[in-house]
């Protein structure tokens, strides 16, 4: 890398920085930074364009154009050189302008006689602020030194922009972190939730930008990059007898990126032109969010984020701004952050009102966790952890998939009505509670809720649920960093047995690949793990978990009823193999003279479309059946539940899909098997109605969704819903939604 002059680039950001001191008009700040550096860089023209909205540039600020066309020139994202430069999110330098492709001449700026172009993005941690902009008249192609002295410049620019520096009179732009925002992203956990903001991770903030003294801010940056060094160092010390595999490569690139020459030069070339020490930090951090967002490499984008995890934790030795802030958490906290581990999100564990992440996935752990304590989820909010501020107004709508942030007040009122009317349905529901869900026909359907953590069933009795009709086993196992052991597994299932106080207990055993990862195995590199190496196919070829898990499963009924179901089951002989596996422990237990259950029931989780179409000897050798709703639905369709782009297209109540499940009921009835119906879905009351209309008399759904489908039950006459969908089928119609609709309108409370 080239030698910079470190004379001119320090006499420009004094320059600015002491113009910034002064108390100054936002449009007046502009106006200086802007002659600045038209005349610190010897060019005709420097303007500063920033985003109005996501799509939408201004420019707000020139020195050489028209004055007239200030905040009156607007492009669209990609638009001209200036608008290139901004989607790029990289410099453009081009000594003949207008010989470029895609570029846009804009007559009311004048600016047909400058030829020479050099704009590079202002951005902060991969957000996109704006473009700066310099040009001349004659023809020449701007120096690797100019172009990286500029880009020195448009940080600066970009951390004033965050601090708010250009609002006020006269820009029409608003001070940042202060306006209403609603931001959209995907529901992972329905419900609703007022609160107040809490990062997970709150920002660090920089407010020295430029350094008196590069020497001293050196010695600082290797102060600091010698200090993350050695913690690295102990930390892979302490996990080197670890069989975390993953975790293991995260912290030998986590050292090889603090070793890395490449990275220390950028940041002390950066010192050298005048930024501060944590200042350059965050520049290249900003640089390597950017080069995120063009990878299409999956393994290069971890690599990335591993870089700016990095980042951060330098940035908070250089500031002193570590995890604890000395900030207090709020009496209803809402937890933002971009993603969040299952242990880490269990440790806030209900103190919190609802979680909001930047990123995420519908089956993640976090997810499973969200819904294990109840709470609203929604992820892939875009920017919610550059937007939010800790103590901020928050109000978070699981159900809709929509944040809004800092909301006005009929925003706040609205929202409140919605979740007021919600609470009197709760007590409609309550009162519910003791009563059978026994439609207007006579037919009764038992409602059972899913579960995956002990602290789920105290909501066993109130929630009116008859039994637990799914507890996820696999939590205990994601939340630790080492197998957990068979003693531990034997207690958390008795103390889940005795909170249940007779109800019955349908455990599942380990469900675990695709998205559910223990961090203590190796992880199969697998270009579709949903239809991978997962669930009872890792039981099978791991016998050893899934024989303990089994053995505890025993000890911890303690001579009660146990009921017992696989997970993912494609074809009877898994079943079959899983079932004499269960079966040699329970000999086992018998020889070692333990209690053995007063009565086993073995079931499997139908997940496969396979599964439906198995041997009548299947149906009869299984005590029943629980349809996975989640991923047949997935398999089904060929569509992945976690693809945004695809999984909201199509419907429980496809007629395709309906006639589907009439097959699998009609093939448990013909073997007198048991058939329950586990998901979502489950949940959902007019979905419910339709599962119980082909003939699915038992449903398991999240605690608070057993009031409302049980109300629509009761309301209802199954064998009219019946009668519905044969009418849908013969129709040839592709859903029964619309009819199903039309028919609850006309049931009277």
């Amino acid at each position: 890398m080239p030698h910079r002059t470190e004379t001119d680039s320090r006499k420009l950001l004094r320059k600015l920085r002491d113009e910034m001191s002064l108390a100054n008009p936002g449009q007046e700040r502009l106006d200086r930074i802007t002659t600045i550096i038209t005349e610190s860089m010897g060019v005709d023209v420097c303007s500063i364009y920033l985003f109005r909205d996501p799509d939408t540039l201004e420019l707000c600020a020139t020195e050489g154009l028209r004055p007239e066309s200030v905040h009156q020139t607007r492009l669209r994202l990609g638009e001209g050189l200036v608008g290139k430069v901004a989607r790029l999110a990289r410099p453009v330098n081009t000594a003949n302008a207008p010989a470029e492709q895609g570029f846009r001449y804009m007559p009311e700026t004048g600016e047909e006689v400058f030829t020479s172009f050099l704009g590079v993005p202002v951005q902060r941690l991969g957000e996109r602020l704006g473009v700066l902009v310099v040009q001349a008249k004659e023809p020449r192609l701007y120096s690797e030194d100019e172009v990286y002295g500029l880009e020195v410049v448009a940080m600066v620019i970009a951390e004033m922009t965050e601090l708010g520096a250009f609002t006020g009179e006269g820009t029409s732009f608003a001070t940042p972190h202060q306006n209403p925002a609603m931001l959209r992203g995907v529901t992972a956990q329905e419900g609703e939730a007022e609160g107040q903001v809490w990062l997970h991770q709150p920002r660090v903030v920089i407010t020295n930008l430029v350094n008196d003294d590069s020497r001293a801010e050196l010695v600082r940056l290797n102060t600091a990059v010698e200090t993350l060094r050695v913690s690295i160092d102990q930390l892979l010390a302490t996990a080197g007898g670890s069989r975390d595999k993953e975790h293991m490569e995260v912290l030998q690139t986590y050292r090889m990126f603090a070793h890395s020459r490449g990275w220390m030069k950028r940041m002390e070339e950066d010192i050298r032109l005048g930024l501060s020490a944590e200042a350059a930090v965050e520049k290249e951090q900003s640089a390597a969010r950017a080069r995120l967002e063009r990878v299409p490499d999956a393994y290069l984008r971890d690599r990335l984020h591993d870089l700016d995890d990095l980042s951060n934790r330098l940035l908070r030795i250089l500031t002193g701004q570590g995890n604890e802030t000395g900030a207090e958490m709020p009496e209803r906290p809402i937890l933002v952050a971009r993603n969040i581990g299952p242990g880490e999100l269990l440790e806030y564990g209900r103190k919190l009102r609802g979680v909001v992440l930047e990123e995420g996935a519908v089956g993640s752990h976090a997810t499973i966790v969200a819904r294990a304590l109840a709470i609203p989820l929604v992820i892939n909010v875009p920017r919610i952890t550059t937007e939010a501020l800790n103590g901020d107004h928050i109000l978070v709508d699981g159900t809709e998939g929509v944040v809004h942030l800092r909301p006005d007040d009929s925003i706040s009122s609205a929202f409140r009505d919605k979740m007021a009317m919600q609470a009197k349905a709760q007590e409609r529901y309550a009162i519910l509670r003791d009563k059978p869900a026994q439609a207007r026909c006579g037919t009764e359907i038992a409602l059972k809720m899913n579960a995956g953590l002990l602290a789920d069933l105290p909501s066993l009795p109130n929630s009116g649920a008859d039994a637990v009709g799914l507890f996820r086993t696999e939590l205990q196992f994601l939340v630790q960093d080492r197998m957990p052991k068979r003693s531990d597994l034997v207690a958390n299932y008795a103390r889940v047995l005795d909170a249940a106080a007779g109800r019955k207990v349908y455990f599942r055993t380990l469900d675990i690949g695709s998205d559910k990862v223990m961090p203590y195995m190796n992880r199969p590199d697998e270009p579709n793990p949903a239809m991978g190496w997962r669930a009872l196919r890792v039981g099978l070829d791991k016998p050893g978990v899934l024989r303990m898990q089994l053995q505890a499963l025993i000890r911890a009924a303690k001579g009660r009823a146990l009921s017992v179901m696989f997970p993912l089951v494609a074809t009877a002989s898994e079943f079959t193999q899983a079932h004499d596996t269960l079966l040699r422990e329970i000999e086992r237990e018998r020889r070692l003279g333990h209690p053995l259950p007063e009565n086993l029931e073995v079931g499997a989780m139908l997940e496969t479309p396979s599964l439906a179409y198995a041997p009548d000897s299947f149906f009869e050798a299984v005590d029943f059946i629980s349809i996975g709703g989640n991923d047949l639905k997935q398999f089904f369709f060929a569509a992945d539940r976690e693809n945004e782009l695809v999984r909201r297209r199509y419907d429980t109540l496809n007629v395709s899909f309906l006639t589907f499940l009439q097959v699998i009921v009609d093939r448990c009835h013909s073997a007198r098997t048991d058939l329950s119906f586990c998901g979502e879905d489950a949940g959902r009351p007019i979905d419910a109605l339709a599962l119980a209309g082909i003939g699915i008399t038992s449903l398991s759904m999240r605690p608070a969704s057993i009031g409302p489908v049980k109300s629509l039950i009761r309301r209802a006459n199954l064998i009219e819903v019946t009668e519905l969908i044969s009418r849908v089928q013969s129709r040839g119609l592709e859903t029964a939604r619309p009819a199903l609709l039309d028919y609850v309108a006309t049931l009277v409370d």
